[in-house]
């Protein structure tokens, strides 16, 4: 920079993510929980990057029974989510989530005994419950102790989630190298270790106050007893009969959380869809698989906080919808061209997909965040956050087999057909997630009229 030039943040008054990261949205106990999920992932990279192949070569199943088994517990987990969202409105947040960390804990130590696949299946799908059931406990931690800053907190979380990733693959990857029963058994206390270093975390924090609550950040004469206006509407707009509804009869949200599953398959895509296309349809060599995750994680780390704070209120979260099913759609087209040319043009197409996934991913994250705790009543905003979990679920179960029994299959036109749809949903789901927004927020001050001004100097409403 030359001499006497100002750094642009600093003239912003933007911290950089070191300093957020010292000084987060809820003070200390958002420090230390920030810190707990950063043990809680570096332990899940340890496991993510070495489960197949313990199940391979330790457990001893075969393809079938390792399909079987994964399946199973994608399935599970989808039921972890509304569990723990019905559980956090009845009971504190705090002692659920050291109650998942010890469940898991558990489960996986259950693992160095257990044998065949009729004793793994309980385990492993217990695993997942309660895997996405912390997941969401963490949300309402953050959406309670963060407030009107929780997107900056999501920031934060993801970034320290990915960097704990990671850490986690480079610890698991000196146990892949030594390759014996003893370090794969090993791989699995060390995740382990993990949840029980993060359940100690989370018990040195306070529970959140306010059962849900959210300080307002929006205007209007119902702030203070509701930030989202006290209720939400249905598909049509209209404002529910009760704030306490169940979110299962609420038919506006729950197209919210199905609309959102088709808004996560970024995930499928960068985990099951690039490595596989690569592999089998492009002359690109083996050796870039392993980049699309470095990819990944540096531009999540470094870009998750200030793509975050260009989405401050639930319409610009409604706009990221949009420009995630557009980015989406440029990276299938990248990856349907990325078979005709030699190996340098096909690792180039496929690095540049691989950044198009990332850069969706990040837009993703803040808008479904945003836009899961915006369209939820205060009053029983745990129980339908716990749905809104549902669609990551979900999409894990269903992204990779869509991908691999569709997609994959059709070849570069499957992946036009599939860029195509995410981006015309992306339509439909803006389109919804405003309607619904007009009956529960305030207007924008763009949209308010302007105040009158008498000649006395008054301001009169």
């Amino acid at each position: 920079m030359p001499r006497g030039a100002v750094n642009p943040r600093a003239r912003r008054g933007e911290p950089g993510l070191l300093a957020q990261l010292r000084r987060p949205p809820g003070g200390r106990d958002a420090r230390i929980m920030l810190l707990a999920q950063l043990m809680d992932r570096t332990g899940s990279g340890v496991w993510g990057a070495s489960a197949v192949l313990y199940f391979t070569f330790v457990a001893g199943l075969d393809a079938r029974q390792l399909g079987l088994l994964l399946g199973a517990a994608g399935v599970a987990g989808i039921a972890g989510s509304p569990l723990a969202g019905r559980l956090a409105d009845r009971f504190p947040v705090r002692p659920l989530l050291i109650g998942c960390h010890l469940l898991r804990l558990g489960t996986l130590c259950l693992l160095l005994v257990c044998t065949g696949l009729h004793l793994l299946l309980p385990v492993v799908a217990v695993t997942h419950l309660g895997d996405r059931a912390a997941k969401t406990l963490e949300m309402l931690f953050a959406t309670r102790v963060a407030g009107e800053r929780r997107s900056t907190y999501q920031a934060l979380s993801r970034s320290a989630a990915n960097a704990g990733y990671a850490l986690g693959a480079g610890i698991a990857a000196i146990g892949l190298a030594v390759g014996t029963a003893a370090a794969y058994r090993s791989l699995i206390l060390a995740d382990a270790l993990s949840f029980l270093v993060a359940a100690a975390l989370v018990w040195r924090t306070g529970e959140p106050r306010g059962g849900g609550s959210v300080v307002a950040r929006y205007g209007g004469p119902d702030a203070a007893s509701d930030p989202v206006g006290g209720g939400v509407g249905d598909s049509a707009g209209r404002p529910a009969e009760s704030p306490t509804r169940s979110p299962w009869r609420d038919r506006g949200y729950l197209l919210f959380v199905l609309l959102d599953v088709p808004m996560n398959l970024d995930d499928s895509i960068l985990g099951v869809g690039l490595p596989l296309w690569l592999v089998s349809r492009t002359a690109a060599p083996h050796a870039v698989v392993p980049v699309f995750l470095v990819i990944n994680t540096v531009l999540v780390v470094v870009l998750q906080v200030r793509v975050s704070a260009r989405v401050t209120e639930p319409r610009q979260a409604a706009g990221a919808v949009l420009l995630y099913g557009l980015t989406m759609f440029a990276s299938c087209i990248v990856l349907a061209t990325a078979t005709g040319g030699g190996p340098w043009a096909a690792a180039a197409a496929m690095l540049a997909a691989a950044v198009l996934v990332t850069a969706a991913e990040l837009m993703r994250s803040v808008s479904s965040w945003e836009l899961a705790v915006s369209l939820a009543p205060r009053r029983a905003r745990a129980s339908y956050l716990g749905v809104a979990g549902m669609s990551q679920s979900v999409q894990k179960s269903a992204g990779p087999l869509l991908l691999t029994g569709a997609v994959l299959t059709a070849g570069p036109a499957g992946w036009l057909v599939l860029g195509a749809a995410v981006a015309a949903l992306s339509v439909v789901q803006r389109r919804a997630c405003l309607r619904r927004l007009e009956a529960v927020l305030p207007p924008s001050p763009a949209d308010r009229p302007p105040v009158a001004q008498p000649a006395g100097g008054r301001i009169t409403p």
